[in-house]
């Protein structure tokens, strides 16, 4: 709920991003976990631009450790109720005006099916600004299976075409026994 998109949280998520880099490229993984934090009465224009001052002072660091920052969508509607990273176009959009390769987009296919749809346009229209994915069944965020509404077939066939290298992390909630 605080993140970047309010400039009184940049010391504090400025230093854990830091640590976090640092951390990260240590470890050998590719990226770190960013988050815009809750409107609280702001503007869509002011938070993007307070995004983009604090990133713009962590891409750097990010580059030079190899470190992509990805900055994660999630639902506003239904799970996390004033979000502002809650659009694609409104987060690639603070990507480019960072413009550093090393500051992405998380593209959470279940968030994005609640707040957008248009999964496999959205994707193949923005694969040069997402560095990771997530996955989750729409709706309940749970498995991926025949109960929900997500085409996954579909949409990891696009992402496979659009030659995309990088990860693709399950994050759901499971209805059974995850370890059977």
């Amino acid at each position: 709920t605080k993140g970047l998109n309010h400039t009184e949280n940049h010391e504090l998520c400025l230093k854990q991003i830091r640590d976090s880099i640092e951390a990260t490229a240590a470890a050998g993984f590719p990226n770190v976990v960013c988050f815009s934090g809750n409107r609280e009465g702001i503007s869509e224009e002011e938070g993007a631009a307070n995004c983009v001052a604090a990133l713009k002072q962590v891409a750097g660091l990010a580059e030079a450790k190899n470190v992509t920052l990805v900055i994660e969508l999630l639902n506003s509607k239904v799970n996390h109720k004033d979000y502002q990273a809650d659009r694609t176009a409104w987060a690639v959009d603070v990507c480019k005006r960072v413009g550093s390769p090393r500051v992405k987009v998380l593209y959470d296919i279940y968030h994005m099916q609640i707040m957008e749809g248009d999964l496999v346009r959205t994707i193949k229209d923005n694969i040069a600004y997402i560095g990771h994915f997530h996955t989750g069944g729409s709706p309940g965020r749970n498995e991926i299976d025949e109960t929900q509404e997500i085409n996954y077939l579909a949409v990891a066939k696009a992402i496979a075409e659009s030659g995309y290298q990088g990860y693709v992390g399950h994050e759901f909630v499971p209805v059974r026994d995850p370890l059977t």
